[in-house]
């Protein structure tokens, strides 16, 4: 392994080029001892954007890739070949990838439900980690997955890229300058329309892949394509619908929009909710899809209503955040298909995926900005945070596990179909045993129990 003590003298100058990922010319490397040796764990789907991404940075080596699908391998081994003008070594078992000890980073594309076990197990073996959203399946997995970077003193960054891009940091900067006026309110969307996934019968699994290992710590169940390769997401077992999928991002973009009007106008800062509830369902798909495709969340902050034991009285107002749902909508809100908004008393101001808009009294633009979703400076920021050891910008434990547990308190109200009260210094249901046990599996099944910290 990189002597790490040098490593982290070194500088961090240096940006990967701002190339599309598709874009494949040879990177000029660093020098062998600048760069981050990185394994891959996955390569189709987000993964092989990921696998682009870390092989045109020229601070970065893919030194091996671990797919269990090997039939979806080849255009990925192809891209990373000629990008970075080596080819990485490749494996089945991710586990190969944790026991090199000559790799400093892991980076885990995988399904939600294979997004904690990698991650704990490369923190274990002194490795830093770039982990897909959101952070687990479930709550304990991201609970688990921050305990390990604490212990184990890791740089753990969630892929939600926004937070490195200079449109979500322009648009915080001017919610910084107190122009939206008191802001109490934010909202998220999503209203891309989805297509209908049907209902095919179960089958054989194909046969270059160890099915069972990708079930994981999912329960036993026959094979259906519905419930693997890009569908997994709609399913309980694996995925967290489209509220970890899609919404993640944008319920992060208001919260940090809320957030930043907090700092404004010196209100207390927002970090869990005090309480949630979900109304929707799966009202307009008829097929095999389990998640809503339809639903409204409300996340109250600061909040005592319904438990005195929550938390102390607040000192600022409550604030509220609300996610709405409509993956069968072909129209936008607010202008954008996805996005997220703060509202104040003076003003309020829109978030896209290529720009934002402030407007003013009588819905008059005032301010505007642009960029796009590349994640070309969210893997710098990782690799720079390598070096330095700071956060990064989407650190797991401060941004990520808050993110990401909006989704999974979101979709447990769902589940339940009523109102939950959280707790939020332990993470658990105020008096609520249903809700509890959805913060987890019923269990995690063997051999792919869920690491101990």
């Amino acid at each position: 392994m990189m002597d790490r003590r040098k490593f982290l003298k070194r500088s961090a100058a240096g940006t990967a080029t701002a190339a599309g990922v598709a874009a494949l010319q040879q990177v000029a490397k660093a020098s062998a001892s600048e760069r981050v040796r990185v394994g891959m764990v996955g390569s189709a789907g987000r993964a092989a954007s990921l696998n682009r991404y870390f092989a045109k940075n020229k601070f970065a080596e893919i030194v091996s890739i671990a797919e269990i699908d090997h039939s979806r391998l080849a255009p990925t081994l192809k891209a990373v070949t000629e990008l970075q003008g080596k080819e990485p070594k490749i494996f089945k078992d991710f586990r190969k990838i944790i026991d090199d000890d000559s790799l400093d980073a892991v980076v885990v594309g995988t399904p939600d439900h294979w997004h904690a076990i990698p991650t704990i197990l490369a923190c274990q073996a002194g490795k830093d980690v770039y982990v897909e959203k959101p952070d687990g399946h479930n709550i304990v997995e991201g609970r688990r997955m921050v305990a390990a970077l604490r212990k184990y003193k890791r740089v753990v960054q969630m892929g939600s890229q926004h937070r490195s891009t200079e449109r979500l940091k322009s648009a915080l900067a001017y919610i910084r300058t107190g122009a939206l006026g008191k802001c109490l309110v934010a909202k998220a969307w999503e209203s891309t329309r989805q297509g209908n996934i049907g209902r095919p019968a179960d089958s054989a699994p194909p046969a270059n892949v160890d099915y069972d290992m990708w079930l994981g710590a999912a329960p036993k169940r026959p094979f259906n394509r519905n419930r693997f390769h890009g569908r997994w997401r709609w399913f309980y077992d694996y995925g967290t619908g489209d509220l970890g999928n899609d919404g993640v991002h944008r319920l992060d973009m208001a919260f940090a929009a809320l957030s930043a009007a907090c700092e404004a106008q010196g209100d207390d800062p927002i970090v869990f909710p005090t309480a949630i509830t979900s109304s929707g369902g799966k009202w307009y798909f008829d097929d095999a899809q389990e998640w809503p495709d339809t639903l409204q969340v409300n996340y109250e902050y600061g909040s005592t209503a319904g438990s005195e034991d929550v938390t102390k009285p607040p000192k600022s107002p409550p604030k509220i955040l609300t996610y709405e749902m409509r993956i069968w909508a072909p129209y936008n809100f607010h202008g954008e298909s996805e996005g997220s908004a703060v509202y104040g008393d003076k003003g309020y101001l829109i978030i896209g995926n290529t720009r934002w808009r402030a407007y003013g009294p009588g819905s008059k633009l005032i301010k505007e900005g642009a960029g796009d979703s590349d994640a070309t400076p969210h893997v710098q920021n990782f690799i720079d945070c390598i070096k330095s050891r700071d956060k990064p910008a989407c650190d797991l434990e401060t941004v990520g596990h808050p993110a990401s547990m909006l989704c999974h308190a979101g979709n447990i109200s769902s589940r339940l179909g009523r109102r939950v009260v959280l707790n939020p210094k332990t993470e658990m249901f105020e008096n609520d045993k249903e809700a509890n046990a959805l913060r987890g599996r019923p269990e995690w099944r063997k051999p792919w129990e869920l690491p101990e910290v």
